[in-house]
This record gives C-alpha cells, structure tokens and sequence, in this order.
C-alpha cells in the first residue's frame, strides 16, 4: 500500500508539472460551460424584424409595439411595400416580416383580419420559433387587448414542469458536465498510460514491486481525484452563474458523478491498451467519444426523434444515461428509486471496460 501511495502521489506531482494537462484539466470545463452556458443557444432574443403597417392605424401601432416591446424582437425597419421588405430579405438584413392589411381595426371588429408573416427559413429551426412566438404574442393581443378571441370556447392552461422560463442553459450545463467528464478522464487517462509505453518507462514499473493493477490504479486515481473536482466546479457554475436548479439529493448528484467518472476512466484504461502512441490514444479519445457523446446522448438532439438505428446505437454509449441521471435529479427531484436502471447500466458499462482493460494490459505489457 505503501509503494502505491508513493506511486500515486508521483503521479500527481507529474500532473502538476505539466501546463498542457492542467490547462485540459482546469481551462476546458471554464470555456465550454461559459460557451454553451451564453453563446449556444436555441432560445430568440432581439431578432431583427421588419414591419409592413398598410393600415396605420390605433390598433396596428399597439400591435407593433406589443411585438417589439416582447423582448424577442428588434424593429430593424418599417418598410412601405412589399418590394423593400423582400430587399431587407434578400440583404439578410431580417429574419421576419410581418405584413398588416389595411384597415385593420375595422377587419378585426368583423372578425375578418389578416396578417402575413414571412420567415426567412433558411434555418429551418429558427425560422419555426420565429413564427411560433409571433403567433403567440398576436392570439394574446387579440384576445386581453382588441377584445376578439377564438370562434370557440376552448381555453388552454400550460404549466412547463421542471422550468418554467423555458431556460436554454437548464438544457446544456447537464450535456456540457457530460462532455467535459467523458472528454477529460478518457483523453487523459488514455495518454497517461501510452506515454508511458511509448517512453519505454512501463517495462521499468512492470519489473518494480507494483503489480499491474496497482500502476492502473496509481495511474487512474489522481484523474478520478481531479474529475471529480471538475464535475464539481461545474455544478457550481452552473448554480451560482446561471442559476441551475438542483432539486434532487446532492450526495446522490456526487456519487452518480464519481460513478460516470470512473466509467469514462475504465474506458481510457482500454484506448490506452489499444493504442500504439500518444496521438493515436488523442485521436481515438477526441473523435470516437466526442461526437457520439454530443450527437448520440440526447444532449442536443433528442434520441426519440432519430432512425431506430441510431436510437439502438445509443443505448451503448454511457453519455445516454448520465444526462438522463443529472436531469432527473437536477431537474425533476427523482432519486434512486427511478434512477436505478441507468444507475446499474453505467455499473455494468465500468465492469465491462475495467474487465477488458485490464486483462489486454496484461496480454501486451505483463
């Protein structure tokens, strides 16, 4: 036991030595939180917008100010034809133009208005949201303020559960702690143990006292120690700067943490085995984690809406179910109770990689 602290805290001195792997370790969880927390977002604000007001009139001008008073808009222009607001279009200068027809109080008052929004769908996605929040905004103010409502008697109450405000971040600090912890306990790991194969210093601790599982684990701990630290600080971003909730039991949150953790370690123990070099273990960690853990984990896209190929396909990737873990206790409150299938999947998964890590390290380097 002795031999293995001395080992480990070797280890960690190595660490803290080079800048390359502290700025991995330190600087990444900083710049992708802060990138996906205010830069990535789906939500719309200050969207340019241009209106075409035929009628001119006391109802038009407060719907045009209910618009762009909404916060989601910004009045770029007010165009007088038609002409000038496919020119605004053309010039990408606008994303939405909203056409109201001529004498439009006395239309709505005969319950015969209509107004034309144009959406510039070439992001498909943005253009949809555009129009949705438009109509939304509009069917209020007919309703509270022109006094006109639907031709039928259906009122509809919507309560969002889990967040209310509709908040792009609740959906990305969950992904962005997945990313990070796969990312950086897998790459590190990974290069950690080829370096030493491809430095010829493994053959020198494989003839020292320590046996293979302890140089695995004096290789592994300090990583798990510093993931650990990561998913933390993260956590603590994600509360005290944009205001993430966490409904559910902490030391849960902490300990299902530790858990992927040691995942995505155990899978950087197997690259390692596999890989011949330290470029070859980056390159497989990088690109072979990195992109199915942000296309095939539910993160961005959701899994349900994919072909059933890819959807069978991401029930092998550990992602998938701790994004659905840190929701669930995040966001809705659930414990173990509800979290235990995911929670034994991702055991499974540590087992597996652990099993297959270890027994290829002794065939190649024992």
């Amino acid at each position: 036991m002795k031999q293995l602290i001395t080992f480990i805290l070797k280890e960690f001195r190595h660490i803290f030595r080079d800048v390359r792997t502290l700025v991995i370790l330190f600087g990444m969880p900083v710049v992708q939180v802060t990138l996906f927390g205010y830069a990535i977002t789906n939500e719309v604000k200050d969207a340019d917008i241009v209106v075409l007001d035929k009628s001119h009139d006391y109802l038009s001008t407060r719907l045009t100010n209910k618009i762009t008073s909404s916060g989601y808009f910004y009045l770029k222009d007010k165009a007088a034809t038609v002409k000038e607001v496919d020119k605004l279009f053309r010039e990408d200068a606008v994303k939405l133009a909203i056409i109201i027809p001529e004498h439009f109080a006395e239309r709505v008052q005969e319950k015969d208005a209509h107004i034309q929004l144009l959406a510039d769908a070439s992001d498909p996605n943005q253009a949809n949201i555009l129009v949705n929040y438009t109509n939304g905004i509009i069917n209020k103010f007919m309703f509270e303020e022109a006094g006109v409502g639907l031709p039928y008697a259906i009122n509809t109450e919507v309560e969002m559960t889990y967040n209310p405000t509709l908040e792009g971040v609740f959906l990305f600090v969950p992904g962005v702690i997945t990313i990070i912890l796969m990312l950086v306990s897998a790459l590190l790991t990974s290069i950690a143990i080829t370096r030493e194969k491809e430095l010829g210093t493994m053959e020198i601790l494989l003839v020292s006292p320590l046996k293979p599982i302890q140089i695995i684990l004096g290789k592994v701990i300090p990583y798990m120690l510093l993931s650990f630290m990561n998913a933390m600080f993260i956590l603590l971003m994600g509360v005290f700067i944009f205001h993430m909730p966490i409904n559910g039991s902490i030391p849960l949150l902490l300990g299902e943490s530790l858990l992927f953790i040691i995942t995505a370690l155990s899978l950087g123990i197997l690259i390692s085995t596999k890989a011949a070099s330290q470029q070859v273990a980056m390159m497989v960690s990088l690109f072979a984690l990195m992109l199915p853990t942000i296309l095939l984990s539910g993160f961005i896209f959701p899994i349900s809406s994919m072909p059933w190929p890819l959807q069978w396909l991401s029930m092998i990737m550990p992602p998938k179910y701790f994004i659905i873990i840190l929701k669930g206790i995040m966001l809705q409150g659930v414990g173990l109770a509800v979290l235990w299938k995911e929670t034994l999947v991702l055991t499974g998964m540590t087992l597996v990689f652990l099993a297959a890590g270890i027994k290829n390290f002794k065939i190649r380097l024992a």
